[in-house]
């Protein structure tokens, strides 16, 4: 049975210094601007459903509108990067997430906030509580001060991990293109790791030993631009003067072994596509991850060494919290082996896992699927308390 319900748009603002103007527009210049909207159903409830991811907007994905549709009180919370993650800064993404958990409980009323982290949610969320439960963040990956520590964050009562990945870092740099030996010209690639080429020497099905060695050079590349985004920062600073950020490019950032050899981390998804269309094409188009950066941007969010985003180690530090992980077996966004690697990872005593079989990233057309994993939700929130058992 559907349920009718209203979207209801949620402003807060906070002062928030800069040293650099981070999103462009009116919005940018004024301190921090946090735009949401509320799913909200007629009936009243105590608990409050929280979406939030990095970059996106969510209110028009399928699970939100749901949720709504069967009484649940939704939220669909951006940050202060809405659709534009140039210069995204994760430890301030905290902050803005601890904003939205606080007007839940004290400007809207919620007794219980649940936090839905689905896709680049789900690495943002485990962060969160990871830093609510125990606080440690004083400092970005880049050396700037940002009092996460400090800030208070008020744990959610529980954390839903769907459709998710381990974090942006990690998930970027198992999907950048290793072949690209000079980031100013994306022309020049070793053939060698071009798996994409016409004449690529390597091409499915791929041996062991050739993914050890794609996955090898696809690390060291992002090692190299985090080495040099460093050393950029380092000279800024030793200069002087106005310029103390700096944006840049990178390349060829949807290139997996996965997306071509199916035989490579098996589940159910589509061969020889993603998320995003034909890889060949996503891999140079202008919407790849980390096309668009900034320095420090890369570290918060993108460097597989310095970002403290990635998942293992904040599930890890998770230990007082109910997490339930719901993984899509056909997913064709999220790599198939990292959902075992958080599920290993997470700290808590309550931990529930449940995969959708045959479901893709957004149940485009699969509404059994979605209605599957909402069931799954209802059932594991009503054995805990966050909502009320059935008569």
């Amino acid at each position: 049975m559907s349920t009718e319900f209203q979207r209801i748009p949620v402003i807060l603002h906070a002062e928030a210094p800069s040293a650099v103007v981070e999103t462009y527009g009116f919005a940018g210049s004024q301190g921090t601007v946090l735009e949401g909207q509320v799913l909200r159903p007629a009936a009243e409830a105590s608990t409050l459903f929280v979406f939030m991811h990095p970059t996106s907007t969510l209110q028009l994905m399928p699970m939100p509108e749901a949720m709504a549709a069967r009484g649940h009180h939704v939220l669909c919370a951006a940050s202060r990067y809405p659709k534009n993650d140039a210069a995204l800064i994760m430890e301030k993404v905290l902050l803005d997430l601890g904003s939205w958990v606080r007007w839940a409980r004290e400007a809207a009323g919620y007794e219980k906030v649940v936090l839905v982290g689905w896709s680049g949610g789900g690495s943002l969320s485990l962060y969160y509580q990871a830093e609510a439960e125990d606080p440690s963040v004083t400092h970005t990956p880049a050396g700037d001060p940002v009092d996460v520590a400090g800030a208070g964050l008020s744990p959610a009562d529980a954390v839903i991990f769907i459709a998710a990945h381990l974090s942006r870092a990690e998930t970027l740099t198992e999907w950048m293109d290793p072949s690209v030996t000079d980031e100013s010209d994306p022309d020049r690639r070793d053939l060698e790791l071009d798996i994409y080429a016409p004449d690529a020497p390597h091409t499915p099905p791929f041996d062991a030993a050739f993914v050890t060695r794609f996955r090898e050079a696809q690390r060291a590349r992002n090692e190299r631009i985090t080495t040099w985004a460093l050393g950029e920062l380092e000279r800024l600073r030793a200069v002087g003067g106005a310029e103390i950020e700096r944006p840049f490019i990178v390349h060829r950032t949807m290139c997996d072994v996965r997306w071509i050899d199916p035989a490579v981390d098996p589940n159910d998804r589509r061969p020889d596509w993603t998320y995003l269309g034909d890889p060949r094409t996503a891999n140079v188009g202008p919407v790849g991850l980390a096309r668009f950066t900034t320095l420090r941007s890369w570290l918060s969010q993108w460097s597989l060494s310095r970002s403290r985003a990635r998942g293992a180690l904040n599930a890890a530090r998770i230990t007082r919290t109910p997490v339930l992980q719901i993984e899509n077996s056909a997913d064709d966004a999220v790599p198939a082996t990292h959902n075992q690697v958080v599920r290993e990872a997470l700290g808590t005593g309550d931990a529930t896992y449940h995969l959708v079989k045959g479901a893709t990233h957004y149940y485009k057309g699969q509404p059994e699927h979605l209605n599957e994993c909402l069931d799954v939700v209802e059932s594991w929130c009503r054995e805990r308390g966050l909502l009320p058992r059935r008569r």
